[in-house]
């Protein structure tokens, strides 16, 4: 062979072997996730132009993939967090009530995430907080507790390591009113806008300020993890995700299903050693849609672990993901139940720039007492003002019963102060949103069209088989719960019927569609009495009177009080105290005096949450 020949021989092989060479032959990279509590992007300024700077995440977004459709599905932490775990829809798996009554097990054999790649040679640490609505199972983490650290692998072992940061805690806005002038903040008061749904004061632009304030401090602890991770030489061989675990803290954001209390910040930075395994360009932005959901695939693709098939999500890193393909993903589901003391049960559903809120129990208003919340001073006077005709039409919105369908165009409208499905011309738009919550609740299926305390009773030891089993059942209480979406006086006779059916949770949910539409169906009154007397179900006769007292046609003291004293457990008894509550508030102003020795002893517990009802309740009457 000729000189020239071998020459060119040479070089194509040492091409080849090169080729090879950028097809790098991974072992698996470690993932970490720092989580802030409580903050949505509302407050920084990578997200949003009323935020404040956070340079350490603003790094991480430059070295990675900024998320700015980033979403919880749960406004509150051990929803949300049950649903991170799980990778499922809380209603779904019976984990969306905070705080819960009763620990369900995990759906259909699946196990908490971290323990498949335990069972792949990771080593798995939580430091620290869980706050899980599941039976918690000992695989799952190698360490969990404020300690933890992936220090104590074995020498190359990947890790997986969560970081839980509690500075931007709902908490750490519980502050005495008298700090406006005796403790000020750094981030200056009036650089930032107060929400137009908030009132204009100094106290709001005070906690507007010193929430900022604890989002830098954040910031800088996110840092020192970022910084433990260079020193340790593992920068560049991990994974590192960012993100709000749900919506902030300022008045209506926690615990509501408004993008104050669903839309998070997220970022994730992708390790020079690991850059092929994304398809995405380190700093860019995708607006692709990401819900809590996806995040357990997500962790299990990068790490080379088959996604087990009972998870509801799916994966937006790593092998096999196309990023083109997911820029077109763009929709993402929410729920609200019950939050401590408070029950509600509101689903939501977001495509593009359109919000569709559904509310079951229209005629509850956002406001009604939440002893944690009003432990903040600014839903205080923000209810104080309200009381006192201080608040213009979009302020007082928050105290007044809802409709039960809302639709937002969040981009031009972001803090959803104007319902759209009352104007014609998004009638269309309204019904696509409409049937993809409607196909949604149905699919999963949504176990909350049964109350609470009837699921601890009969379904908590294995939700999602009850579910199975009643999806028939389920769908037609939603047909029911539907019907408040109708003309009233187009499905008044079907109302009859269904107020007079065999099955109980056909009259339950056929007596919160009557109080739905109010005096549009005073024609059924004498029905509802009946209910309100005889029903066999103690809660249907406390909805029944809730009819009564929405419409003033009877006092419904009586009839909810004796229900409440004759309840059968704490939740059935939480749930009467919500529609006392509701009823005892200045929408209605009636009044009930509890006979604290009436009420069953069990309930009352030195954390219990019937004791918070009744002591508030209490103070009411005096």
């Amino acid at each position: 062979m000729e000189f020239k020949s071998l020459v060119t021989v040479f070089i194509l092989m040492l091409c080849l072997s090169c080729k090879g060479q950028n097809k790098v032959n991974h072992s698996p990279p470690n993932i970490v996730w720092i989580v802030s509590e409580d903050n949505s992007k509302h407050y920084l300024q990578l997200f949003d132009k009323n935020g404040i700077e956070t340079p350490n995440i603003e790094a991480l977004a430059k070295e990675g993939v900024q998320f700015n459709r980033a979403f919880s599905n749960a406004p509150v932490c051990s929803v949300a967090r049950s649903t991170i775990i799980s990778g499922c829809y809380a209603p779904r798996t019976g984990s969306q009530f905070h705080r819960r009554s009763k620990l369900v097990p995990m759906p259909d054999s699946l196990q908490m995430f971290p323990a498949y790649l335990r069972e792949a040679g990771y080593y798995t640490v939580n430091n620290s907080k869980e706050d899980y609505n599941f039976i918690k199972s000992d695989n799952a983490w190698d360490e969990s507790s404020s300690k933890g650290t992936w220090k104590n692998r074995q020498p190359d072992q990947p890790f997986f390591y969560v970081h839980n940061i509690g500075t931007t805690h709902e908490s750490r806005v519980h502050f005495p009113e008298s700090d406006v002038e005796d403790a000020p903040t750094t981030a200056n008061a009036d650089d930032y806008t107060v929400q137009p749904n908030h009132p204009n004061t100094k106290l709001f632009r005070y906690t507007n300020a010193r929430y900022r304030d604890k989002i830098v401090e954040m910031d800088g602890q996110l840092g020192e993890v970022v910084k433990a991770l260079e020193a340790d030489g593992q920068l560049e061989n991990t994974f590192i995700f960012y993100y709000g675990d749900h919506g902030g803290v300022l008045p209506g954001s926690k615990g509501y299903l408004y993008e104050t209390g669903l839309h998070v910040p997220m970022v994730v930075r992708i390790p020079e050693n690991y850059r092929d395994m994304v398809d995405l360009k380190r700093g860019s932005q995708t607006d692709r849609f990401v819900s809590f959901i996806d995040l357990a695939p997500t962790v299990l693709n990068l790490a080379g672990i088959e996604i087990p098939e009972q998870i509801d999500g799916k994966s937006f890193l790593g092998k096999g993901v196309d990023a083109e393909k997911l820029s077109e993903e763009n929709v993402t589901y929410g729920y609200a139940d019950r939050f401590d003391e408070k029950y509600d049960m509101v689903r939501s559903v977001r495509k593009g720039k359109y919000k569709y809120i559904r509310n079951f129990n229209p005629f509850n208003f956002d406001g009604l007492m939440n002893e944690y919340r009003y432990k903040q001073a600014a839903y205080g006077e923000w209810e104080e003002m309200y009381q006192e005709g201080k608040l213009n039409e979009v302020q007082s919105a928050f105290f007044k019963s809802r409709a039960p369908e809302m639709l937002f165009d969040v981009e031009n409208d972001p803090y959803e102060t104007t319902n759209l499905a009352i104007d014609s011309k998004f009638g269309t738009t309204l019904k696509e949103m409409r049937g993809l919550l409607n196909d949604w609740i149905s699919g999963m299926p949504d176990l909350s069209f049964y109350p609470e305390f009837y699921l601890v009773e009969n379904a908590f030891d294995n939700p999602v088989k009850f579910g199975r089993n009643h999806k028939g059942d389920i769908q037609d209480y939603i047909t029911t719960a539907n019907l408040m979406l109708h003309d009233a006086t187009a499905v008044q006779t079907q109302l009859k019927e269904l107020l007079q059916s065999s099955d109980p949770w056909q009259r339950y949910w056929s007596l919160i569609v009557c109080s739905s539409f109010g005096d549009e169906v005073k024609a059924l009154t004498p029905a509802i009495k009946k209910i309100a007397q005889n029903d066999v179900q103690g809660i249907n006769r406390v909805r029944a009177a809730e009819f009564l007292g929405i419409t003033k046609v009877a006092d419904p003291a009586p009839v909810m009080l004796e229900a409440f004293y004759s309840a059968k457990s704490e939740t059935e008894a939480l749930l009467i105290l919500n529609s006392v509550v509701l009823l005892n508030s200045h929408a209605y102003g009636y009044k009930f005096t509890i006979d604290q020795d009436r009420i069953n002893p069990g309930f009352l517990g030195e954390k219990s949450e019937v004791l918070s009802r009744t002591q508030f309740l209490s103070a009411q009457t005096n």
